[in-house]
């Protein structure tokens, strides 16, 4: 299942209690949207998934295939108001956790962190 589709899904079940609901609220036929879930929302009609996803709040972008949904948004507007010392920092987190999530040896975790270059000056300010 590609990664729209379980997003979809997902905020679906987090935001309306079934696709019964979901599909009442938005005035989409519940077979659509059901089978749109099973097949994959790219096979779907295109103002069909932009009601959809405008409806659970996910925006789509047009150029790169790329979606983001609410979290991913805000994340991208509050790292933009991060001076360099902040966006350093989420980076080095960012990485960090990135590794842990991978299984990456602790040794390789701080040689990454060892990699980042901080343009803010000495990283310990």
């Amino acid at each position: 299942m590609d990664e729209l589709t379980m997003t979809v899904k997902s905020e679906i079940k987090r935001k309306y209690k079934s696709v019964r609901q979901f599909a009442a609220a938005i005035d989409i036929p519940q077979s659509t949207i059901i089978s749109g879930l099973r097949k994959g929302v790219g096979g779907m009609a295109f103002d069909t998934v932009v009601k959809m996803c405008t409806a659970l709040g996910i925006k789509l972008s047009m150029n790169s295939g790329v979606f983001m949904d609410k979290e991913k948004s805000e994340l991208l507007e509050y790292f933009g108001e991060l001076d360099d010392r902040g966006r350093y920092t989420v980076r080095a987190v960012c990485n960090v956790e990135l590794l842990r999530c991978r299984n990456v040896p602790v040794t390789s975790v701080v040689a990454a962190l060892d990699k980042i270059q901080n343009p803010g000056g000495d990283k310990n300010d």
